[in-house]
């Protein structure tokens, strides 16, 4: 099967993303990766949220009753990406805590930081082989700053509310504010009540520009955790006043996967704003006036 190309990858790519470094702007700018991969660009400053770009899983799974079947081509090698301020984990699925994607990443980037639920630090520094310390650890309400992105996160659902034994949650999402935008980048996540309010309360007043929502759904064949439908995360962003929502978690893994024609049906009739990317292709966001 063929694999599907990136709309821009490798060479193009990183021209594309130094274009947006030398810009002398105040735009936002970001790149889908694929999955649940986002490149978060602004004053040539760079925010990498939950990266995959490997085939570790289509290895692992070769063979098995769960083929990790790849649709879409990489986009880049991570140890390409050297420009990188922080990159997220949301919770510790390896399509979004790839050893083989963070490894070259941290090769590349010498003073990169990780932040990642704290319910997760020992797992993660032992997936990474790095020392505990190092992973900066979040929960739902915790802020972290590194300069110039102030990272916040939200209890998700992915099916249930996890915690551990310290009442810390496994799965996040995490609310990103960087000079005037404030972006929402769900992880892997399903709607439960009060998650809207709970994010609204995070924002403190800030509209949010940008919602990342997975539209991948719940299907139990797939014997995997399942995240928000297309029409939920339509309703989820128009309930948070979102100015604009974009699909994620889609076209990486035949096994695990949706079109974005429920995504985009529902955004048309409620009216909500949307972007439908491809991998590899830029989301510019200019600051409102």
């Amino acid at each position: 099967m063929a694999l599907t190309e990136p709309v821009q990858r490798d060479d193009v790519l990183l021209a594309d993303i130094a274009a947006g470094r030398r810009a002398d702007d105040d735009a936002l700018r970001l790149w889908w990766l694929g999955q649940a991969g986002f490149l978060a660009q602004w004053r040539g400053h760079h925010l990498l949220l939950d990266p995959y770009l490997s085939d570790s899983l289509t290895v692992k799974y070769d063979g098995t009753d769960k083929p990790h079947v790849r649709l879409t081509a990489r986009a880049i090698d991570p140890g390409r990406l050297d420009m990188v301020d922080v990159v997220t984990s949301s919770h510790n699925h390896t399509d979004h805590l790839d050893h083989e994607t963070l490894w070259p990443l941290i090769d590349a980037n010498e003073s990169v930081a990780l932040v990642v639920p704290e319910a997760n630090r020992q797992f993660v520094a032992d997936r990474l082989h790095a020392d505990s310390t190092w992973p900066i650890g979040s929960d739902h309400g915790t802020s972290t700053t590194v300069d110039p992105f102030t990272i916040t996160g939200l209890a998700v659902a992915h099916e249930s509310l996890d915690i551990d034994d310290a009442g810390r949650h496994h799965h996040l999402g995490y609310l990103v504010t960087v000079g005037s935008f404030t972006v929402f980048h769900s992880g892997d996540a399903v709607p439960y009540d009060g998650m809207e309010a709970a994010l609204l309360e995070l924002a403190g007043g800030r509209p949010i520009d940008v919602a990342l929502l997975p539209i991948n759904g719940r299907l139990a064949g797939r014997h995997v955790p399942g995240n928000f439908w297309g029409d939920e995360a339509v309703r989820f962003a128009h309930a948070v006043g979102a100015r604009l929502v974009v699909p994620m978690h889609y076209e990486m893994f035949a096994f695990n996967t949706e079109t974005p024609e429920l995504f985009e049906a529902s955004a048309r009739a409620l009216g909500q704003p949307y972007r439908t990317m491809r991998c590899g292709e830029r989301l510019t966001v200019e600051p409102c006036n």
